[in-house]
């Protein structure tokens, strides 16, 4: 355990993107450190900007004897970038192993021999160090690859069902609701009852959502989507939305169903439309061309940005442990994921691979297990 394969990123001034292979050192953890040996790290969403940035991954190459791929930036983008040119970063949100070395600390080492969820930033590593904060602790018996996908995608449900009763809403709406999330996002309200709309794009979305029991589904491809979706909002009262998506008219679209429902029963002028607040909260980037408002929604609204770390960071520290015990005892229900294809360190670094996961296809997902040769 001396030393750790570890992956790399770093696009430079002149605009060339490299991912690297490179053998650290692995460090003396401190007091409340553990150091975790990683054998299941999910490769999310989340985790492809902060590797490959704007690259242009078609015409990326891969140098076997140095372990390193390279492709081409468009030296247009450098300046959107400008924070990390010339730094090399380590990547891996969020990860699952062995708690193999602790700090002195007592907490730290109750954790000896634990399967752990951890969320660094640096989990595509065989080795990673993270405070036992960083942990959550799974029930004996699950596996460290049930185990990988402990935070991003399960904490943001709970925070989405969170953030509603926090705000003072009643149901929900989401977009690219097929994906694992959405499911997740699905099996909780329809545990809680709480009232939520999908949007998705196609019939084969529609069907896997189906399949879990949800309820009020709206194809975006469908002729009659906006119809669709102002139905399913009437029904369901929701005046929240969560928007994985980002670019084009869609948070338009949802904003002015959610005002045509709200006004429906108005008499007289109605110049600054319906009185509930309407809100969308935009926390992904599949789409990255401009979000397009047609304002059709009256004057009680808004549009922001939701981060996942800034949310439990309003919660009380015994509010974030209560969600990290329910995602450790639903593991494998409510919070299961399913992959796609399990990859080593250096199979994860593969032009063609790259290509694979990084077109973020619905029921595709990689995981990337550091162990493996």
């Amino acid at each position: 355990m001396n030393t750790s394969k570890q992956l790399f990123t770093e696009i430079t001034s002149d605009a060339q993107l490299k991912i690297s292979l490179i053998e650290r050192d692995v460090p003396t953890p401190k007091s409340h450190e553990v150091i975790v040996r990683i054998k299941a790290a999910p490769i999310n969403p989340s985790d492809m900007w902060p590797m490959f940035g704007p690259a242009n991954l078609a015409e990326a190459t891969y140098d076997a004897d140095n372990k390193v791929m390279t492709a081409p930036v468009h030296k247009g983008m450098l300046p959107r970038i400008k924070s990390r040119l010339d730094q090399v970063l380590p990547i891996g949100n969020e990860g699952a192993g062995v708690v193999v070395a602790a700090g002195d600390h007592p907490a730290a080492q109750a954790l000896m021999g634990k399967t752990v969820g951890v969320l660094s930033g640096a989990v595509y590593s065989e080795y990673c160090c993270v405070p036992m904060q960083a942990c959550i602790v799974h029930n004996e018996g699950t596996t460290a690859k049930e185990a990988a996908s402990s935070f991003v995608n399960p904490l943001t449900a709970l925070g989405m069902v969170e953030t509603m009763r926090m705000e003072g809403h009643s149901g929900l709406v989401h977009t690219a609701a097929a994906s694992a999330l959405g499911q997740m996002l699905n099996k909780i309200c329809l545990a809680e009852d709480v009232p939520l709309v999908n949007v998705v794009r196609n019939q084969q979305q529609t069907d896997i959502l189906k399949e879990i029991g949800a309820k009020h589904i709206c194809d975006s491809s469908s002729p009659s989507f906006k119809a669709d979706l102002y139905k399913a909002i009437e029904e369901t009262g929701a005046t929240l939305a969560f928007d994985a998506i980002g670019g084009g008219d869609l948070v338009s679209d949802i904003l002015t169903a959610m005002e045509a429902v709200g006004s429906k029963d108005a008499v007289g002028f109605n110049t600054y439309g319906s009185e509930a607040n309407k809100q969308v909260y935009i926390y992904g980037g599949l789409d990255f061309s401009p979000t397009v408002l047609n304002r059709a929604y009256g004057m009680t609204w808004g549009i922001g940005g939701w981060l996942l770390m800034r949310f439990l960071g309003k919660l009380a520290p015994a509010q974030v442990g209560e969600l990290h015990k329910k995602v450790a005892n639903e593991i494998n229900t409510t919070f299961a994921s399913s992959f796609t294809e399990e990859l080593s360190l250096e199979e994860a670094m593969q032009p063609k691979t790259v290509l694979k996961y990084n077109a973020k296809k619905t029921g595709e997902k990689y995981l990337i297990n550091p162990s493996k040769a």
